[in-house]
């Protein structure tokens, strides 16, 4: 079916307003969570071949965290459905105003291929909670996962309300050209300038979930051994192809051999000191990516790992030292298993630097020191991050998640999700009995002494 066909479809379908019924939602949440649960041996599957994630690392990252996406709306679905009162001046006496959440219509979501459940499903739930038709497409990139994604879909649903649409390049820009009343995309920056492009052309409203370098930063008040395991953690989870990794390391200066003597324990403890032969351990998407990261490689002075091997597609967990500001490796998202490292005597100075950059999807701080968290937080713009910890603040569905400038714009998650992709109409509903005349013209020197009374 053509593209134009299928959201012509949708958009008819949005109009018999059998979506914004709740009964219908929550049927339509039921089925995706009951489909999600039959196929997920095939989804663990799938992201090994992908991705080469473990089971345990697909269901923990992916699987778990939309089937409890799925479960939130269930339970919250007529609350956040519910208008919401609120006040109304004495001058529109008598009225009653409120807030009423509304769908847009037809949505796209566009997935990438580092979290290809997570990051399709999600976004979706939000769509169908909210009341509005979506086109799926997720990314050419995770094949096998896509594959799954796709059957999914359409056992949960007629396309002429959900829809999977695969594809290359070209499938992606047919997609594009066709008029949505929402876009949701998860990816690049290059590629999300192109959809913003697009969507303007429309007047089309967005959310963009990029990307961008974000720091980790330890002090020298840290717990050492905790910071290392937690900042190893979350940057080797999927093999350091996860949006909101710690893309590079600042360390205090003072800290800097104990805190590398840690690391490489706790690397050694998540992987083994041969973590090629490690199930936990996962590669990197395709070949282009492997040579992309490969190349940040060359003439590097290497701290720990370092090794690459082209046939599984898999680089070890690695840290880099010897690195400047300037450094070629500091100018784009490395989105690898790669971690350079800074040191730092003045946490002055690595303040001025992040704020001299573009803003980054997510700050990670390691301090013990309430007064450098409140300069820190204070001082710095980001999309979201954490204190002591690394990456876990995307998984809480009790808190947004997006990013700021260059990094993206909306959030989602939870209530989140919900909010997203609804439009908030503001109604005032006033009375009949009584119709003060002070509004209409003409306006009188006392009505213009009473209108102040009333405007002040």
């Amino acid at each position: 079916m053509e593209i134009s066909n299928l959201i012509k479809m949708q958009r008819m379908f949005y109009f018999t307003n059998e979506t914004l019924d709740i009964s219908f939602r929550r049927k339509q949440l039921k089925k995706l969570k009951e489909t999600i649960k039959f196929y997920e041996d095939d989804l663990k599957e799938a992201l090994l071949l992908d991705l080469g994630k473990s089971g345990a690392e697909s269901y923990l990252t992916e699987i778990g965290i939309t089937l409890k996406e799925i479960s939130f709306m269930e339970k919250h679905l007529k609350k956040l459905m519910k208008n919401r009162r609120v006040g109304t001046s004495i001058k529109d006496f008598p009225a009653k105003s409120y807030i009423s959440p509304h769908p847009y219509g037809v949505v796209l979501v566009m997935s990438p291929w580092n979290y290809p459940v997570m990051l399709s499903f999600c976004p979706l739930i939000g769509a169908i909670a909210a009341g509005n038709t979506c086109v799926l497409k997720p990314s050419e990139y995770s094949i096998y996962t896509t594959k799954v994604i796709d059957k999914i879909i359409k056992e949960s649903f007629d396309s002429n309300y959900v829809a999977c649409v695969t594809g290359g390049i070209s499938v992606s820009q047919e997609i594009l050209n066709q008029k949505y009343d929402y876009i949701f995309y998860t990816g690049g920056k290059v590629v999300g300038r192109i959809v913003m492009e697009k969507a303007a052309k429309h007047l089309t409203a967005i959310s963009l979930e990029l990307g961008g370098k974000s720091p980790c930063i330890v002090d020298e008040t840290a717990n050492i051994k905790i910071a290392a395991k937690r900042i190893a953690f979350g940057k080797y989870l999927n093999a350091g192809q996860t949006c909101v990794a710690p893309d590079y390391l600042y360390i205090h200066e003072s800290i800097k051999d104990e805190f590398l003597e840690q690391f490489e324990l706790a690397i050694n403890e998540l992987f083994t000191s041969k973590p090629f032969e490690s199930e936990n351990y996962g590669k990197i998407i395709n070949q282009r990516h492997f040579d992309r990261l490969s190349e940040l490689l060359k003439d590097q002075f290497v701290l720990i790992g370092g090794t690459i091997d082209s046939k599984s597609l898999k680089i070890s967990p690695t840290v880099l030292g010897e690195i400047t500001a300037t450094n070629k490796i500091m100018e784009e998202e490395i989105f690898g298993p790669i971690l350079p490292l800074l040191t730092y005597s003045n946490i002055d100075d690595v303040i001025n630097y992040i704020n001299q950059n573009p803003s980054p999807l997510a700050l990670y701080l390691f301090t013990s020191k309430k007064q450098i968290e409140n300069k820190v937080l204070k001082s710095c713009n980001f999309g979201g991050g954490c204190i002591n910890d690394t990456v876990m603040h995307v998984a809480s569905e009790t808190l947004p998640f997006g990013g700021v400038g260059e990094s993206g714009m909306g959030n989602y998650h939870g209530r989140a999700s919900f909010e997203t992709f609804s439009h908030y109409r503001s109604i005032m509903r006033k009375e009949t009995w009584l119709d003060l005349p002070i509004r209409y013209a003409p306006y009188t020197k006392i009505k213009n002494k009473i209108v102040k009374l009333f405007l002040r």
